[in-house]
């Protein structure tokens, strides 16, 4: 039993509490984040196993014991470990530019084909002193186009990439001929050569084909979020200037005529500033109903916007209960916790699946929301959003509690049978909304 505060004790505490904080970072990730670095991680690994399985091991198994095939052998073997070495730190970059996040990466692709023109030269070498069994230099250059493939794939187009495929296998061809490679050997080398570009393009620019999409609809959805609180900004700007415009305009009309009565003395103009002051305690009356939301909330217009918006997400949505007969303050009430759920769910977590539940009980309105894919480090309590909703809901006596843990978040807001309220009847079918 290892005593407490061994040295050995201390370094298992510390990477219990990395291999923790690695997988919060993993939770609190986004399925696109996800996806990209699980890509990442396969464009870092795909060099070195072509390395492994093509240039390293049936290279240095099959060279002869002899000094100069020994020289340009493992030479070979260690630029082709440089060019995976390199092509991994420049990989970010890459990818990067591919995304349209920064420039093109010109000194890393310079770098990575002054690597590739050193290991073909090497090959030359190789070949011309053959240090290497029949048929093994070829697996050799199967593998050296890869690394600057994969670089180059990111950078430039896919007719540009198959271009420098082209000029490469040219160039090799050539140099092979030149040392005196055979006709039949010649053609295998120009098939290694364009099989591995378009292998490297294929895995390649597949994968960032697919997250450029991916990346695309998220913007599209963060676009189409901002343009939803804009419409809704300028329907309150208008709803705002239908209430305030008219009832100024009363105002100013009715002030104009207490001041024209007042200076000729007349009793009327009593009459007419009772009638300002009227007017004025009614427009704060519905100023505060339009920046409340009151006007024309419907529970169940907000239940099925809620279903629809989060289907459209690809989040399972099951709405149980109807809204009909509920009154309008209640309904205006919850529809914002409807609105507000929804949304969290949309923002927080990585939710695939999504429960709204209304029931009715002795006049007791219950509303629940539950969702999945919630990180464990996410307080249950906590957000402004939250606060609103309990001011909302304490002006019809209601109540809000919410509830985390097992990687589900459930809201429950409840509010009990108005005065003089007719009580619905209960309902447990998502039907009943439409």
């Amino acid at each position: 039993m290892v005593p407490l505060g061994t040295p050995a004790l201390r370094e298992a505490v510390r990477v219990v509490g990395r291999i923790r904080a690695w997988q919060r970072g993993w939770h609190g990730r986004s399925k696109i984040e996800r996806v990209e670095f699980q890509s990442m991680v396969m464009w870092h690994a795909m060099p070195w196993i072509f390395f492994l399985s093509w240039g390293s091991l049936p290279l240095g198994l099959s060279l002869r014991h002899e000094p100069d095939a020994l020289i340009f052998g493992w030479a070979l073997i260690a630029v082709a470990a440089a060019q995976s070495v390199h092509v991994n730190r420049s990989l970010r970059r890459s990818v990067d530019h591919y995304l349209k996040r920064c420039g093109m990466p010109r000194r890393d692709l310079a770098v990575s084909g002054a690597l590739l023109a050193v290991a073909l030269g090497l090959s030359l070498g190789l070949e011309a002193v053959d240090g290497a069994a029949e048929g093994m230099i070829g697996f050799t250059t199967l593998y050296l186009v890869v690394p600057f493939g994969q670089s180059l794939a990111f950078a430039v187009s896919v007719r540009a990439f198959l271009l420098h495929i082209v000029l490469i296998d040219a160039v090799a061809l050539a140099g092979f001929a030149a040392v005196g490679v055979p006709g039949g050997r010649l053609a295998g080398y120009a098939a290694l050569i364009g099989f591995a570009g378009v292998l490297t393009l294929i895995s390649a620019r597949c994968g960032a084909w697919t997250l450029s999409v991916m990346w695309e609809a998220d913007r599209s959805r963060e676009v189409e979020a901002r343009l939803a609180v804009a419409e809704e900004r300028l329907r309150f700007g208008r709803d705002l200037h239908d209430v305030m415009g008219r009832n100024l305009a009363v105002i100013a009309l009715k002030s104009e005529l207490a001041v024209q009565l007042a200076r000729r003395g007349r009793p009327e103009a009593v009459d007419q500033m009772v009638e300002v002051q009227r007017i004025a305690q009614e427009s704060q009356r519905e100023v505060r109903e339009v920046v409340r939301g009151y006007r024309e909330i419907d529970l169940g217009v907000e239940l099925l916007g809620a279903q629809g918006v989060l289907e459209a997400a690809g989040i399972t949505c099951r709405v149980t209960g109807s809204a009909a007969g509920l009154p309008a303050p209640v309904q205006s009430a919850l529809g914002w916790v409807v609105r507000e759920a929804a949304t969290n769910v949309l923002r927080h977590g990585d939710a695939t699946r999504c429960d709204i539940t209304l029931a009715v009980t002795d006049g007791r309105t219950t509303l629940t929301v539950e969702n999945n894919g919630v990180p464990d480090a996410v307080p249950s309590g906590g957000g402004s959003g939250l606060a609103g909703l309990r001011e909302r809901l304490a002006e019809v006596d209601g109540t809000l509690d919410s509830a985390a843990g097992q990687g589900r978040f459930r809201l429950t807001a409840a509010v009990p049978p108005l005065p003089g309220s007719a009580v619905p009847a209960p309902t447990d079918r998502s039907e009943a909304l439409l």
